[in-house]
């Protein structure tokens, strides 16, 4: 797992500290940082310091969805990866009983504890980084923890909207922060250091926050991604997911993986988004159970007639796609196992199609929108530009974001000029997978 950077850290440190001074008008002393060799932050050398406070530094990578579209929330699999950019939070209690956030391009929010109504979901706050937090505080308390008031500051490099999970890395961050500042571990109570985290705990109360207070109907892949770090594997069939290590060294392989922004922000199509669990939920529920993944394709298949006449094609179609897109997850990982990745790129393809065609979440589907399809014009630019020699499809949630394109590494400078001229801005990320996951450590 690659570790996070020395500079990087000392520089958000700095940053963070910073910020939460000019917004809470006090911080930690000045620490010299260095880097455990698992990549989590170390705070050294801290001179004397006039506040009482313990401050913590957190941090949750953002994610990148290498295979498995839409599949999560059915009990599927899926493969996926932290990034090398992050979103950082510095917290501190504060004893006044209201939780206190800054975050960086995003305003400021102010919790009270003592109102009695502080843990419900507040319908205002739908689609706000505001309901994360609270959500994040929330589940935390009734789980047990110790919750008092708070202040954070929060930075991040996770760019929204463009379905690189900056909320999940968010919200992972934030329940990072209070396991250090408020949670039952030894290491939590006596003196500094990395503070041990229950990565799956971590992502499971941030779907919940998510589906609950945020608003957005999820599955699992994208909390479990950022809390857990590496590229993993994730069967969703369990009750508890499981989660387990994949080899991906695509540059060994000769490819960079490119993220091509459409400049459609997807978290302003929730609706459509929405819809995707929903029309594979009924067909679930019309074959007898409660989740697709809890019964097998050959079901739908021989109720093919009946699911089409009670719920139409297209959530016949998005059922299909669940159960060739699990299959093809496995072949997948297989390939990737066997060192075989032509055959996973050609699964890779695969995989855009169906979701372009099947799962039908690349183009918008509200009316008048015929016109503006630029995912699906990258997707055709793509195939232009690349053929075989590539691969490319949605990713993540789809109407909008990005799309992820595998491009032959002495090809990398050629993709993109040509993609960024051909849509009029500088639309390609190139993206490192593989760094490591939720981390926290007391710096006083």
């Amino acid at each position: 797992m690659a570790p996070v950077s020395e500079d990087e850290a000392a520089a958000k440190l700095a940053h963070l500290e910073a910020l939460f001074a000019d917004a809470f008008g006090y911080g930690p002393a000045r620490a010299a940082v260095s880097l455990d060799a698992d990549g989590s932050v170390a705070a050294r050398g801290c001179g004397a310091s006039a506040e009482p406070a313990r401050f913590v530094l957190a941090s949750a990578p953002g994610r990148l969805e290498v295979a498995g579209n839409h599949v999560d929330h059915q009990g599927g699999r899926v493969i996926s990866a932290a990034i090398d950019e992050r979103t950082w939070g510095l917290a501190a209690p504060n004893g006044l009983g209201r939780i206190r956030v800054v975050m960086e391009g995003f305003g400021s929010d102010e919790i009270d504890l003592t109102d009695a109504d502080w843990a419900a979901p507040h319908k205002v706050e739908t689609l706000t980084s505001g309901a994360l937090v609270r959500g994040m505080a929330a589940v935390f308390a009734r789980d047990g923890g110790a919750l008092a008031g708070f202040d954070v500051a929060t930075c991040s490099d996770v760019p929204p909207g463009c379905g690189l999970s900056s909320s999940a890395a968010f919200e992972v961050m934030i329940g990072a922060c209070l396991e250090a500042l408020f949670g039952d571990g030894p290491e939590q109570r006596e003196g500094a250091g990395a503070v041990p985290l229950d990565p799956v705990a971590l992502a499971l109360a941030a779907v919940e926050t998510e589906q609950r207070y945020f608003g957005k109907p999820c599955g699992a892949q994208d909390q479990l991604a950022s809390a857990c770090g590496g590229v993993v594997t994730i069967d969703f069939a369990p009750d508890e997911p499981v989660v387990e290590s994949v080899a991906l060294d695509a540059e060994a392989a000769g490819y960079a993986l490119v993220l091509v922004d459409s400049r459609q922000d997807h978290s302003l199509h929730n609706d459509e988004f929405a819809a995707i669990p929903a029309d594979m939920r009924m067909v679930a529920n019309l074959l007898g159970v409660s989740r697709l993944g809890d019964v097998t394709v050959q079901v739908l298949l021989d109720s093919l007639a009946e699911v089409r006449a009670a719920l139409g094609d297209r959530r016949a179609m998005r059922a299909l796609h669940y159960y060739d897109e699990v299959e093809r997850v496995q072949a997948q990982r297989a390939a990737l196992a066997s060192g075989d990745f032509a055959a996973f790129l050609r699964l890779v393809r695969l995989s855009g199609a169906s979701s372009a065609q099947f799962l039908q979440n690349v183009s918008l589907r509200e009316p008048g929108s015929d016109e503006q399809q630029p995912a699906m014009l990258i997707q055709s630019l793509c195939a232009h530009l690349l053929g075989e020699a590539g691969a490319w499809r949605i990713h993540g949630g789809g109407f909008g974001g990005a799309v992820l394109a595998f491009v032959p590494c002495e090809r990398v400078d050629e993709f993109v000029a040509a993609m960024d001229g051909f849509l009029g801005y500088g639309a390609c990320r190139r993206v490192t997978v593989g760094g490591p996951g939720a981390r926290a450590r007391r710096l006083s």
